[in-house]
């Protein structure tokens, strides 16, 4: 199992106690009836975006696959909508604030760069080529910093073999 995956249950477990705990102060702040209309409103909203989202990936991917460009872009653009989306759609006022965030432009550009630096670096670099296209590279100008030479091996008694034994460590 991966190192990351055995704290999934402690994380789902820790965003239910945290989603309950909001709701409960938002509905003494607000009150009972309240609450449940804004996580039910929430979740509405979610689905209709939800099919929204879906609709635009698709087009996005299909008009980049039928330019013949990377379709990278618009796949990840998708992808963090959709999160976005359903984030909205599940019921709970904290997921339903994470899944508005990750639909505002700034943010979505922000997690739509992580999303692919992390499938970067998960994939090969010719399959990142092709979801994404040639990488650019930052190059720096100024004078460049030397290389390190490997270093020359000693040359003992002219570079003629010399005769010996190998003796293991702690056994003589």
């Amino acid at each position: 199992m991966r190192r990351g995956l055995r704290f999934v249950p402690l994380a789902l477990l820790l965003a239910v106690v945290l989603e309950l705990a909001v709701f409960v102060g938002v509905g003494r702040a607000l009150g009972f009836g309240a609450a449940v209309l804004l996580v039910f409103a929430a979740s509405l909203l979610g689905l209709v975006l939800l099919r929204r989202e879906g609709m635009r990936a698709w087009r996005g991917f299909r008009s980049a696959a039928a330019a013949g460009q990377p379709p990278g872009g618009q796949v990840t653009d998708g992808l963090v909508g959709l999160a976005g989306a359903l984030l909205l759609a599940v019921p709970g006022l904290v997921s339903g604030l994470v899944g508005l965030l990750l639909l505002v432009p700034p943010v979505r550009r922000l997690a739509r760069a992580g999303v692919r630096r992390t499938t970067e670096r998960r994939v090969s670099s010719m399959v990142a080529g092709d979801l994404f296209g040639p990488r650019t590279v930052r190059v720096r100008q100024g004078t460049p910093q030397p290389t390190p030479q490997p270093e020359q091996p000693v040359v003992v008694d002219g570079g003629r073999p010399i005769e010996g034994e190998i003796i293991e460590p702690g056994r003589h």
